[in-house]
């Protein structure tokens, strides 16, 4: 019975999982440049006396979806999309570079370009903004300014656009990627274009995951059965074994 029981736990625990995944992804629906979380395991054999029939569940490390979302208009010059691959760069802590592809820009009071609480990368360090009359975003990542009093178009600074090799980035507990390796950073890659004005969507398909979500909880119920067929198994052996 114990061996019935461990193998139902095993099935349990994997649903678990795959269903805060999938609910992480639906809680991100609506936010910018969400990239989806995959949930991944494998079975493995268990060995031992008998027939090798039974299979554990074995969790794997979690991937990410990095197709592309939808673009949305917002004519907003500081909402900034990335065409077809690539990331932002933004500082997420002190000498910690991280990536992502959101780009709902903001200023904060002393002209910083930020997303979020952290501080947006450009080509030579954190981007600074001086007062203007007029701003463009240009399609790679160069901003340009008019001047609050007037005058010729002034470039202020350059987004730090990068392109890794996907088979490098891994996603941080703070949604955050990352290049793997101690300190790693990406390099600026000329070949990442944007768009001003436009916003990337995330890129979870929310009937998908709802229906995941609802295979997975029946799945879960089964396993459930199973265990409570287990125990009903092991209490009718008790009973044979008090009555002999």
């Amino acid at each position: 019975m114990d061996k019935l029981l461990f193998t139902a736990m095993s099935g349990a625990s994997r649903v678990m999982m795959a269903q805060q995944v999938q609910a992480n992804n639906l809680a991100n629906v609506n936010t910018a440049g969400f990239r989806a979380d995959i949930e991944q395991a494998e079975s493995v054999a268990v060995k031992g006396d008998g027939f090798q029939s039974r299979t554990l569940v074995a969790a794997r490390a979690g991937g990410t979806d990095f197709s592309s979302g939808a673009l949305q208009h917002t004519n907003n010059p500081f909402d900034v999309a990335i065409r077809g691959e690539g990331f932002f760069a933004v500082q997420a802590g002190e000498n910690d570079e991280a990536y992502t592809r959101a780009g709902n820009f903001h200023l904060n009071a002393e002209g910083e370009l930020m997303l979020g609480d952290r501080p947006v990368m450009g080509d030579g360090g954190a981007i600074v903004i001086p007062q203007y009359k007029q701003l463009d975003i240009g399609t790679d990542g160069t901003i340009s300014i008019v001047p609050e009093g007037g005058g010729l178009v002034q470039e202020v600074g350059r987004l730090k656009l990068v392109k890794p090799d996907l088979a490098t980035v891994y996603k941080g507990e703070d949604g955050l990627f990352r290049v793997a390796g101690a300190g790693a950073q990406a390099d600026m890659d000329e070949t990442v274009t944007v768009a001003s004005g436009y916003l990337e969507s995330s890129n979870v398909n929310a009937i998908d995951a709802l229906v995941s979500n609802i295979s997975l909880s029946r799945n879960f119920e089964f396993q459930i059965k199973m265990m409570k067929a287990a125990e009903n198994l092991a209490n009718a052996g008790n009973r044979i074994v008090r009555g002999s």
